[in-house]
Order: structure tokens, then sequence, then C-alpha cells
């Protein structure tokens, strides 16, 4: 190949990057493999797409490039054939609430176009199909109101638009009008100064008449309304003193309950826009509400023996008076279990009486001995409004805290979850509204639209529009994500999901000439789709496309053109090129680990023996959120348990969604203290169940996701595992320190006094670019070292604070192998793979894998309690094949010390390695939620219905374990 058709890096130096120099082939499929932390992501993203980045803002306007000399150039002598690069990474996709799959892959702006074009409405009243209202029809309608009410005309010749409209003020003067409404006040046009900030949305209607209805004013009424219509496009807004505003429309109305419907526009059906979204939750779908099930958590106990749970047991006081006085009205004992009282003394416990005047009586002695009584009648509140109202109007943080333990996210109450208005969901195409649609699977709604039947004007008009939503449904099919729902929210997709997400984005793009840095796309992938994953990233090779992927899989490995295989080590032991070529180079290459896991040389053995556990275990039944099909699922406890099953399968709804926050939900109604479970803060409700039983034999319960550790470059590693409070105390002890009187929290970068006050100890600014993303740009004053100059004038061991947060966890844990304290903390980082890792690494760099294990690390820190239940959502993330085994040490350990650790997980070494296997399926979305198989690996292997037990029968079946098998017949089922 000529130069022309390599992207040549020469003497890249990034983070640890030993000055390597390296040729990518152009418009190939090319993989970046190596240990965790062997400079992978440096080359690809901070390097190649670092560089395209900047080069790309240095073609825009002067406005971007005035920051292009803050910007950091990637520390590299040249990079030479680089085309426009997109990086595709596979961190969260944020926290955003109202970003959903359909938003992000714009299929939802495709559908509200198509919904408001083609879309026929219907009365949300009576679902009558609504019709166009004539002139006359209207009047009619307004005649109809009670004789002598006064009513105003109103013409809407503005909705919802930023602006200060003088000319169209001069214009109406100029028609012979004299009032306006505008942002629902009064104004005289020959009078009034009327000042509108420009950019503020405005609402402005002309009042066209003022008169009292009776039958001589029908002419009248119905020139102005005629009026009206002509200035408002087909609205008229009808405004009944002492009533309400009716708005009717030329175009659509209901003749029956008289509802006029807004113009067909495609903000009608956007859950983003205040015209679209309901009114209620704003259209978030949920509100913040107190949760009745958390209020009275347990139904068979009194309200003496703390049935409402806000009242701690035992009553006394002014609260046992009150309850009393209520109990006497209705005629109720205190001591009967809540589940038994009366149906309406149950809602007025929680709701309260209404007008009903209850008689309270309290009565009591002072300190000094002198009876007094206080009586008086009014209703009661009940305990819900009760709290709903000190909740709203309290100052007190301590107050708030204590009231959101027994608040919910619940379906909105207008909406049930639906988020736009009424108007807009009973606009439907083929009987199914917008949100029914979005509400199935990808699938599902694909084979919606490819059978839908339009006469031939509305297929001439959907035509172009139901092309893009189509091909971007296929593309989220052909990734592997069939099973999602478009009105998913984004901020719940894995970090896997989220990627292909983006990707099939990006496939529908159809960019020619791009450089796609992909990071892990087979994250959260079975085994069974990557060959469709893979036939995607090859489709973007095959237009013309240099497709730059970094993964650890080994079918994404073996499917690439070109290898480049770093190391040979992690951190400062890694960063140079160990191997590049040809699969079968790296396969040949003996330098490489990679090559030698290829090749068969190493691998992951099976264990010699199962555990079967304690004899206990956690039951759940009739598990049915989402698509679980009511299934009964057994854990064994003081097992390695895995879960499987293809995307979509049920996965994370049954542990994550159903079985971590229902052990939650139970050791919260037992006021019992759990180091995971803080009865302080708001709690997600389970998913619905029969019943979970086992829980009272663990103590604790340890989720270990992939969610960050924190969102801005002031979190890291240190602070987040606690070491970093060790060190600054210890070099509050230091001479210099001492002298100078310098405390802990001189050494802190979130304090004042020694922090770098210009940057607010970040060690970076913010740049906010507007129509990029945010750049960070190091701080002129400190130069990124987070510390002022007299803070940095203190060393320990001839090092500052600031050079200890440069140093790794392995060079820390040699420089801090003296003080106990320290050296633990950071062991536990060592033995889950993270030593190549800085300690005060930006949180917001970080892989969701590397979180998971940062999070997993500061859970070996503590004390075990041997009765500990850990769960791990798909902790493999960023994993070679190496550290793999290092993770499965840890686990291993953790279990047979007693414990219970179950990993959700694709991995066919962690399935393999486990002790017990849970595969859910067959398919995903719809057609999962069942339990395919459970047993042991073998066992599960077996089963000829479950794709996991393919993908184990060739894992159980390499060289080493047939060995294994052979020389004893089996593999032994045993206690460890």
């Amino acid at each position: 190949m000529s130069d022309d058709k390599y992207i040549t890096v020469k003497g890249a130096r990034v983070h640890n990057l030993k000055n390597i120099t390296v040729q990518i082939p152009r418009d190939r499929y090319v993989v970046i493999t190596g240990l965790s932390g062997s400079g992978k992501s440096s080359l690809a993203f901070d390097t190649l797409f670092a560089e395209g980045q900047r080069r790309y803002v240095e073609s825009l306007s002067a406005y971007a490039r005035q920051f292009l000399g803050r910007m950091d150039k990637p520390d590299v002598d040249s990079i030479e054939g680089l085309s426009p690069a997109i990086s595709i990474d596979q961190r969260s996709a944020g926290g955003n609430p109202r970003s959903t799959v359909g938003t992000t892959t714009e299929v939802y702006d495709y559908m509200r176009l198509l919904w408001a074009r083609i879309g026929i409405p219907h009365c949300h009243q009576c679902d009558r199909r609504i019709a166009p209202q004539s002139a006359q029809q209207i009047v009619r309608q307004i005649m109809e109101f009670e004789e002598g009410k006064r009513v105003r005309i109103l013409s809407p010749v503005v909705r919802g638009r930023k602006g200060t409209y003088k000319a169209l003020f001069k214009k109406l003067q100029s028609e012979g009008f004299v009032r306006v409404r505008i942002d629902g006040k009064d104004y005289r046009l020959d009078k009034d100064e009327i000042e509108l900030d420009r950019y503020k949305l405005h609402d402005i209607e002309i009042i066209v008449d003022r008169l009292v209805l009776k039958p001589a004013v029908e002419q009248r009424l119905t020139q102005s309304v005629e009026t009206a219509l002509e200035f408002g496009k087909g609205l008229v807004i009808v405004d009944v003193q002492g009533d309400q505003e009716y708005l009717f429309s030329e175009s659509a109305g209901c003749p029956v309950c008289g509802i006029s419907f807004p113009d067909l526009a495609p903000r009608l059906f956007s859950f983003n826009s205040p015209y679209g979204a309901c009114p209620e939750c704003k259209g978030l779908g949920y509100t913040l509400e107190v949760d009745p099930d958390l209020v009275v958590p347990d139904s068979t106990k009194s309200i003496h023996e703390g049935a409402l749970a806000p009242y701690r047991a035992p009553l006394n006081g002014w609260r046992l008076r009150s309850l009393t006085s209520i109990a006497n009205h209705f005629g109720f004992s205190l001591d009967t279990p809540f589940k038994d009282l009366d149906l309406k003394v149950q809602h007025i416990l929680l709701y309260g009486s209404g007008e009903e005047e209850i008689r309270f009586e309290h009565r009591g002695i002072t300190s000094s001995g002198r009876k007094w009584e206080w009586i008086s009648e009014k209703p009661t509140m009940g305990v819900i409004p009760g709290l709903k109202h000190r909740y709203k109007y309290t100052r007190s943080e301590v107050v708030r805290e204590s009231i959101i333990q027994f608040m919910a996210q619940l379906p909105c109450p207008v909406c049930h979850g639906r988020r736009l208005r009424p108007e807009a969901l009973a606009v439907t195409i083929q009987d199914k509204s917008i949100d029914q649609v979005t509400n199935l699977s990808i699938n599902e709604t694909l084979s919606f639209f490819e059978a839908l039947k339009l006469s031939k004007k509305e297929a001439t008009i959907a035509r172009q529009t139901l092309r893009e939503i189509r091909q971007r449904l296929q593309f989220l099919s052909s990734v592997g994500l069939d099973y999602l729902t478009l009105n998913r929210q984004s901020a719940t997709l894995a970090g896997g999901e989220a990627q292909r997400v983006r990707l099939a984005t990006q496939i529908g793009s159809r960019l020619v000439g791009v450089t796609y840095i992909l990071d892990e796309p087979s994250i959260g992938l079975h085994m069974r789709d990557n060959e469709r994953l893979l036939s995607m990233l090859l489709q973007l090779r095959d237009l013309g496309n240099t497709v730059l992927v970094v993964e650890h899989d080994e079918g994404f490995i073996r499917a690439a053109d070109w290898v480049i295989d770093l190391g040979p080590g992690a951190g400062i032991h890694g960063g140079q090129v160990v191997a590049e070529g040809t699969v079968a180079d790296i396969e040949t290459n003996p330098k490489s680990v990679t090559g030698q896991y290829l090749r068969g040389e190493k691998v992951i053995s099976v264990p010699p023996t199962r555990r079967i556990g304690n004899g206990a275990s956690i039951q759940i039944k009739s598990a049915r959120h989402r698509n679980l099909k009511e299934i009964d699922v057994t854990f064994p406890l003081g097992t390695f348990i895995c879960i499987t099953g293809v995307s979509g399968s049920g996965k994370s709804t049954l542990i994550t969604d159903t079985l971590y926050p229902g052990i939650i939900w139970q050791f919260r109604q037992r006021r019992r203290r759990r180091s995971d479970a803080s009865l302080s803060s708001m709690i997600q409700k389970p998913g619905p169940y029969k019943a979970l039983q086992g829980v009272d034999l663990i103590d604790k319960v340890i989720l270990v996701d992939q969610s960050p550790i924190g969102r801005t470059p002031r979190s890291n590693p240190a602070t987040y595992t606690q070491v970093f409070g060790p060190i600054r105390e210890l070099y509050s002890k230091t001479e210099e320190a001492r002298k100078r009187g310098y405390q802990p929290g001189r050494f802190s970068f979130n304090v004042k006094g020694g922090r770098c006050e210009t940057c607010s100890g970040a060690g970076v600014l913010r740049i906010e670019m507007q129509f990029l993303p945010d750049v960070y740009v190091v701080c002129d004053e400190c130069h990124g070292k987070r510390f002022n100059k007299e803070t940095l004038q203190v060393r320990y061991k001839g090092k500052t604070i600031y050079e200890v947060l440069r140093m790794t966890v392995d060079e820390a844990a040699e420089f801090y192998k003296n003080i106990p304290r320290i050296a633990r903390i950071l062991g536990t980082l060592q033995a889950v793979g993270l030593g190549y890792m800085e300690l005060g690494q930006p949180s917001p760099t970080l892989s969701g894998g590397e979180a998971q294990r940062i999070k997993l690390s500061r859970e070996l820190g503590k004390r075990s309690t041997t009765q500990t239940l850990y769960i791990l959502d798909e902790p493999t993330t960023g994993l070679h094949l190496a550290d793999v085994q290092k993770l499965l040490d840890v686990l291993n350990h953790l279990v047979d010390a007693g414990n219970t650790v179950i990993v959700i997980e694709h991995q066919p070494d962690v399935i393999k390695g486990a002790d017990y296997v849970i595969d859910l399926g067959p398919e995903g979305g719809d057609k999962g939620g069942f339990v395919i198989a459970h047993g042991t690996p073998e066992q599960v292997a077996q089963n000829q219905k479950s794709y996991t037990g393919a993908v184990l029968r060739e894992a159980l079946a390499s060289k080493t374990e047939r060995d294994t098998q052979e020389s004893s017949g089996r593999v032994k089922i045993l206690s460890r």
C-alpha cells in the first residue's frame, strides 16, 4: 500500500504511550487490543479522535477558533492521513429523563411529523372522530351558553413564539383593533407602551369583541367569530366570564363535547414542548409522590405496632392522642391490623376526612404538675397530604430527607406515564396513537410501519417520512437492539446499548470517508448477536470508512482486517506496540499476550469443582416486571451465580429492577441497618412479584453497577475509595506542614485555602462551546496542578500532593507500602486489576467497567460479614482475557469467604467459571422473560433450547477442559 492508504501516527506520547509510531490502514476494519490500561483508549480516543476534533474546530468560525490556543494538542509528532473522526464510546447516555431511544435516533422526530400530517384526530372524551367546524357551528355552540353571560371573542395571532412584534401591533391598530391580550394580560394598542422580551415565548390574541349573550347578538357574534377566524388562521378563543376559555377550530372540533382540536403540528406530539407535554408531569411521565406502600410497608401490623411508618412506634404524646381521637370518632381500634380496617377508615387515615370534622382532645400534665387541656374540632389532613405539605414548605433538609424515604416516582395520575397531553394521544394512525407505537419493541414497531395501508394521498404525503423511519428501525434491529422500545429512557441504557444506539444513528447517516472510533461495541451483547453487529461494522467499512474499534472480544478480533496489540503490561508497563498485522500475525507473535489466548496457549480454565452452597437460598416467586413471565427463580446462597441470556431477555429486570430493590424494600421495612440501603433516601420501588423469601439469611446487599463514580473532573479514584483522606492526614503531619499550621483540609482541592482558586481545585476550566460539547482546558494559574504554590511546597518523601495524585495505583502502593491504612485500600484496587490507573484520574474519563471495579474495590476494603450478597452488572467491561482471570479470582475469594455473588454477564469464560447459571430468554423483549435453563454450566450446556448453552458447549470443550473431563469422567460438583 502507498502512504496515502494509511493513517500514520508518529511519536505518540499521550498518557502512557511510549513515543510509538503506528500505521493504520484506511478504509479497513481495525481492532486495537491489549491488556486493560495498556494505552488502547489513549491511542484511539485521546490521540486520533482528539486531533480529529481539534482539526474540525479549526475549520469553523472565529468564535470556535479563539479557543484553539487553549485546547491541548495531543502529544504526538504528527498524524497524517486522518479523515474526519466520529467517536462512539460506551459511556452512559446521560441522566436526562427526557431523552429516549426514539429521540436519540431521531425516529421519534419523523414519527411526530407523520402523525401531524396523516394522523386522524379523535375527541379524547367521547372518542368520536374530530371533524372541521364551520363558523356557523361555532356560533351555534357559543349561543348554547347561559344567557346573560359576558363573553370575549379573541383571535390568537401568535402562539408560543419569540419576538417583540412592534410591527404587528402597528398593523393591528391600523386595522381598527383596540385591545390585545399578551401572555394573559390585557393591553390597549392606542394607550399602553408594549415592550416584549425578544427571547421569551409569547402568546398574543386580538380582543375582537366583548358582548353579553342574548338572542339579539347572534348576527354580531357571527361577524366577530368570522373576523377572529380570519386573523387567527382558523382558530378562535371564547372567554366566558366566570366559566372558562374555549378554543374553537375551523379545522377540527367535536360537535358533541364542544372540544376543539389544536393544529396538528409536530410539536403537539413532543413531550419536550409545552404544547405537547402533559400539563401535570410536564412530559416526564411520572411525578414524585408519597407512596402508600411506603407509608404502610407492613399492613399486618396495627397502628400501635407501627403500621403507619412515618409515625414511629411506640406511639405517645400528641400523635397518640390525635390518632385516638380519630379512632373514637370513626369507631375503630388502634390495635387492629391495618389490613383489617374498613377501607373507608384506611382512606381517611392516609388521605384525610375531607369536610368531616373530628373532635380532638388533648390533655396532660406539665413538668410543674399543672393539668392542661386543649380541645378542637377540625378535619384530619391524613398522613399522605401531611407529608406532602411538610415536604413542600419545610426549609429543613433534615426534614426533607426524613420525608423523601416515603416518596417514589409514580406514574403521572393524568397521562399515566404516557407523557403527552390528551389531544395528542387521541390522534391515531390505523387505530394506534403515537404513544402506543413507541411502546412496542423495535421489531414490532418495524412490522407496524411495514404493514401500513395508506390511501394514495396519504402514501404520497408520508413516502419520504416512512422511508426514514423504516431505515432507522432496521439499523436498530441490525445492531441487536430489536428488543428495546422507542420510549425507553436513554439514561436506563447500559453503556453498550447506548453505544449501539449511536452506532445505528451513524449508520443511518450513510457518511463516507469518515474514521469511526468505537469503544467495545460488544458490551452487553450476547455471543449469538455478535455476528449481526459485526456485519454492521463491516457495512460501515464497505461504504468507504475506516472503522477503528477498541475491543477484547475474540470474535471481533478474529474478524478484523488489521490488529494493533498494545502492551506488554498496563500503565507505565504498557504503551508500546507489541504486535500489529493480520490476525495470523498476532497469533504467531510470541510477545503478544493476546496472541497467546488466540492460539489457545493460555486459557481461563474451568474450576475443578462447583460449589453447591450452604443449603439456603433466596427465592423470588411470580416475578412479572416488564417482560418477565411470572417466573420463579431460586438463588442458592454461598455460590457464584451467573445470570445469562440474549440482550433484552430480562436479566437486568430480574436482578437490578426486581431482586435488588425487593431486598432493600424488606430491609427497610425491618428498619435494620444495611450498608447499601440508606433509610433516609428515596429508593427504587421493586418490580411486581408474589413473594421474596430468604432475605433474612443475608445481612447486606451491595449493587456494583457501571454508573459513574462522579460526573465532574473533581471526582477521582482517590476520593471515591477514601484513600485520599489518610494521604492528606499524612501530609498535614510533615514537619513543614506543622510549621505552617496546615491541617488536612489544606491538602484538599475541594476546600478553600490550599486549592487553586482560579479553577477552584479542578485543574481545568470549563468552556461552553454552545454548538459543541463543553471543552475543558488546563488552568492557566496552576497549570493543572489543582493546588496553590504554598501547598505544593510541602513534600512527603520528596513528592508534592499533586505528584501523588499523578501516581498510578501500583506506584502509590509501593510508595506507601509502610502505611497499612493506605496500603490496604490501594491493595484492593490492585486486586481488581486497576493498578495501572492514576489516583487522580478524573471520573468522566473512566469507562463503565473501570467505575464498576473501583466500586468493587471500595466494598472489598470494608469488613466482610460473610453473609453479604454482591450483585455485579457485566464486570468484565473493558477487561482483557488476562484481566478477566484476576476478576474471577477476586469474586471466587468473596464466595469462598461465605458470601454470595450474582453476576449479569455474557462473557463465556465468566459463565463457565460460575457455580450456578440462570439463563433467561429465549429471545429479547416480549419474546423473552422465561427461565430457559438453570443449573451448573455443564447442565445448561446440555439444554438444546438455550443460546447460552450452545456458547457453553464450545467454551467447555477446549483442550484443557476436555482433558479434565476425560480423566475424571465428569466435572465433580462439590462444596468447596
